[in-house]
């Protein structure tokens, strides 16, 4: 209690014995004044609380935890979170004879990821990437979430097409996505319309978006065209029906645009291997003939499908990319198709899912705990239109006609921040080398990941 507050209850205090008895006694002598003292105590001290607890109630609350830090105003209102992950990977190839490819130590992600609420029915995140020695947006984008049932987004954000691209990176089953998964669009800029319903039964999204060729990501658009994106996905006995049914979700997605290339800018995709590296370009020339370029448009299709029961997991996708190619000589329509299983088993005991896994028991050696266990089992392919070899549109002694990878992993999940992987995986192809076929890539890829 301040100086003031105690000179000014003892005044008090006198006057209060002058008026009460005429005459001034000393508040230790008289029982009433000592009442009369605690009586005033007591009301301060509820003064003191009450300018506290108003206080506290207009204050933001500030946390730290495993998934974060937040700053949270005192009604909840208006909320900013900071979260993110660290990827180091180590890659080490092993059959290349002509060593084509490098062993090396590399940053593969460290991503920062902010998320904001503004009002009740406003969100937004800004996510830069300083992986790779070079920075990127990840993401940047508004939410209007008036309901779960519709909810609406404007900026730059993965295109809701692939189901193992929609993954976050830091909750893949592998360091490296599947060959099918190149196929897919990565980011772009849009708007898109999206929601749950049914208490989770479905999730839809539908929009439009600049337009991006296979695997790449896009912030600015080069044409009036843009590209028209949907998908649906069930999970139709989440919440009643057989246990055997309960983990099993499916869906198809589907995107269709106008993709316009030249021969100074061929607005076509390459590929690349889980090694990341390029094994199909389309062919670019001096001589402007020579030239492959996209002319016109294209449409992808992929049903994909999850499903669990207990500590098994099994992953499924279909996907066809159908583009309209030209050179100064020709033009054609070409189907790329690819697909991917990836099965997995949590040796220990939990539940896999698209988000990664929680353990029960985290890393605690003095207690016997080691955290999860899961292995990993992938095989996938990427298979190219003979056209594209026939027509001149690619060369076969440079690019192969297809490719088929299969790779087995271990994800050590000692807690829910920290993640060892270790991958090997091995690629074939048909094609691809002067003299036949491109040599088989055998890689092994491992990762350690703090994500907060």
């Amino acid at each position: 209690m301040s100086r003031i507050h105690h000179v000014r209850r003892r005044l008090l205090v006198g006057f209060l014995a002058v008026a009460g008895f005429g005459i001034p006694a000393a508040p230790a002598a008289d029982p009433t004044l000592q009442e009369l003292d605690q009586k005033i105590r007591i009301l301060e001290r509820k003064l003191e609380i009450d300018q506290e607890n108003a206080a506290a109630q207009t204050a933001p609350t500030v946390s730290a935890g495993s998934d974060g830090f937040a700053i949270v105003s005192a009604d909840k209102a208006y909320q900013l979170k900071m979260h993110g992950y660290l990827q180091t990977d180590a890659r080490f190839y092993f059959n290349d004879p002509e060593d084509k490819s490098v062993d090396t130590f590399l940053v593969r992600r460290a991503r920062l990821i902010f998320d904001g609420r503004f009002g009740e029915d406003f969100e937004m995140r800004i996510a830069p990437d300083f992986g790779n020695n070079k920075t990127e947006l990840q993401d940047g984008y508004l939410d209007y979430k008036p309901d779960p049932r519709v909810n609406v987004r404007m900026g730059y954000t993965k295109v809701p097409f692939g189901l193992e691209r929609l993954q976050s990176s830091s909750e893949t089953f592998f360091n490296e996505t599947a060959l099918s998964t190149a196929l897919t669009p990565n980011s772009d800029t849009g708007l898109v319309l999206y929601g749950t319903l049914g208490k989770g039964i479905l999730d839809y999204a539908a929009g439009v978006y600049n337009g991006v060729p296979d695997g790449a990501s896009v912030f600015t658009d080069s044409d009036d065209a843009k590209d028209l994106v949907g998908r649906v996905f069930l999970s139709p006995f989440k919440n009643t029906g057989p246990d055997v049914l309960r983990g099993l979700s499916f869906g198809i997605a589907g995107t269709v645009g106008d993709r316009q290339g030249s021969d100074s800018n061929p607005n076509l995709p390459s590929y690349r291997t889980c090694g990341q590296q390029s094994f199909f370009n389309y062919k670019t020339s001096t001589n402007k003939a020579s030239t492959a370029f996209a002319d016109g448009e294209q449409v992808r299709v992929a049903p994909q499908f999850y499903y669990t029961l207990g500590s098994f997991g099994l992953l499924g996708e279909y996907i066809l990319s159908e583009q309209e190619v030209a050179n100064g000589k020709s033009s054609d329509s070409l189907d790329n198709s690819g697909w991917q299983l990836t099965a997995s088993q949590v040796l220990t005991g939990e539940s896999p899912s698209l988000k990664g896994v929680k353990p029960l028991r985290p890393y605690n050696p003095a207690k016997g705990d080691w955290g999860a266990i899961e292995l990993a089992l992938r095989y996938s392919e990427l298979t190219f239109d003979d056209q594209a070899f026939d027509a001149g549109y690619a060369d076969p002694k440079k690019s192969a006609s297809s490719a088929e990878a299969v790779g087995v992993g271990v994800n050590w999940y000692l807690t829910c921040n920290v993640k060892l992987v270790l991958n090997y995986e091995q690629t074939t192809f048909t094609d691809g080398a002067s003299d036949g076929d491109r040599p088989d890539e055998q890689i092994v890829i491992a990762r350690a990941q703090f994500k907060f």
